[in-house]
This record gives C-alpha cells, structure tokens and sequence, in this order.
C-alpha cells in the first residue's frame, strides 16, 4: 500500500461547532496508522498543519479540544497518533521507525489542504517534526513547544522514562549508544529548509531548557533561520490564558513564514 493513502475514515464528535472532525487510518510503511483530522467548517482556502503530540502511548494522546483549536486558527490539522496506538498497527518507538509516520502524515493532510504544510510540535513531538523537516523539503515552517531535540538529554533528564527507553532502544546511552544516535536529528540539520520557531518554558521540567538551547545552538551553527521565544516563568504547561494567546501568536508567525515563502 502507498505511503500516505487513506484506508478509511469515519466522523469523530468535535468539541467546537465550527470545526469537523474525522479519525482517518492511513498507511505508513507497510502499516496501518491513526490520526485525527480538523477541519474548519467555513469553506476557505486553508493551509495545513501537521500537529506531532508528544508523549508516548496514551500519555500525550491528541485531544480532540486541542486539534480543534489549532483549526480555530484557520489551518486544516493532522495529528497522528503513531503506530502502535488507538489500536494503530506496530509499536511507537519513540522518535525510531515511527518517525515515518509523520513523514507520511503530510502526504494525508495534502489531500485536505492548499499545499502549505506547516509543523507544530509538542514535547515529544519535536523530535519527530524536527526529522520530518529532515526527510522531506516542502515545509512551509515548524514550531517546536516544550520540544525534545536529543534522546541522551531525554535519558539523563527523565529517569521516570529510562524503563521505558531501555526497553524501546535496548539498553542505556552506554550500552545502546547507536539507537539514541540514530535517533538525533541534529546530525543531518543541515538537510531540514524550513523555518523554525522555538517556544519553551523556563520552568518546564519535563522537557527541560536544555533541549531548546541545544537546538537553538544547531541552528546558528547552520546558518539556518529561526526565533526563540522564552517564557522564564511557565512550566512544560502554560496556563489557559497564556496558552490561548501563545497559540494565536505561533499562527500568525506561520502566516507570515508562507506570506515569505511565497515572495
């Protein structure tokens, strides 16, 4: 089966009266994969975004609530679950194989938007739209929230996550180095064109600073265009309010990247 071609699609109840929402299974390599599809009722000319949850399994699962206020903000949005969940064939791994499955989640959401695709990630989501802003070059631009860049950063920070990384990769960044080196996008940067934007709370404990500077630090040494936005005082969760406006601000930005790229 094609990568990216939809098997099925069925209606999905939508917290906001303006948006549609439809769960679709697509293929990704070989497997069949969920995600959620929102789209703004209003018949419009809209761009797509791609939104990479964070997480892993049903801990950070897309939430219904938070595709549709992305398509609030007048993009059609994507978000994958990942294999391995929502009854989702083979396993997350966690920034491996998986990767693909956001790759080939934009070749889904093209079918439902004008062609602009843009990447909004969050926690562990970052390192899977920092590799598919890697694996394919028609990015419009990527925002990445509270993101992880590095899985040996993950591992030392998380040791609530080293079971499960052990499990996953095979053993610690000692005994395993290769399937967290495999898993760094760091190293092939230079491959990604798309603009980027880093948004991180200086207080978050789950994803710490550490993560965004080490990317931030990637990017300068690659000449490569993007903005950092530090909030000192909020945590890997804004609040309510902070998060509202923090999300119009990172549409607009988008917007302004495509009005760029189409100069």
């Amino acid at each position: 089966m094609e990568n990216g071609m939809i098997k099925s699609k069925r209606i999905y109840p939508s917290p906001n009266p303006h948006v549609k929402l439809t769960e679709i299974v697509y293929w990704s390599e070989g497997l069949k994969v969920k995600g959620l599809l929102a789209e703004p009722k209003k018949p419009g000319n809209y761009s797509g975004l791609l939104y990479l949850r964070g997480g892993i399994q049903s801990i950070g699962m897309v939430r219904p609530a938070r595709a549709a206020q992305y398509a609030a903000q007048g993009f059609v949005v994507f978000a994958p679950y990942y294999r391995g969940n929502r009854g989702g064939e083979g396993r997350d791994e966690f920034a491996g194989a998986d990767r693909w499955d956001a790759v080939h989640a934009v070749d889904v959401l093209k079918q439902f938007c004008n062609g602009h695709v843009h990447l909004l990630a969050f926690s562990r989501g970052g390192i899977m739209a920092l590799w598919t802003a890697v694996l394919r070059d028609d990015i419009t631009s990527l925002v990445t929230w509270a993101g992880v860049t590095d899985t040996v950063l993950t591992y030392k920070e998380r040791p609530d996550m080293r079971r499960m990384m052990k499990r996953i990769y095979g053993g610690t960044p000692n005994t395993a180095l290769t399937a967290y080196e495999e898993r760094n996008p760091l190293m092939r940067l230079e491959e990604a064109t798309a603009p980027m934007l880093i948004i991180h709370g200086l207080q978050d404990e789950n994803v710490l600073p550490a993560q965004a500077y080490l990317l931030e630090e990637a990017l300068k040494l690659n000449d490569h265009p993007h903005e950092t936005w530090y909030f000192p005082e909020y945590t890997h969760f804004f609040p309510p309010a902070a998060n509202r406006k923090t999300v119009a601000a990172l549409a607009h930005w988008m917007k302004e990247k495509e009005q760029e790229s189409a100069n």
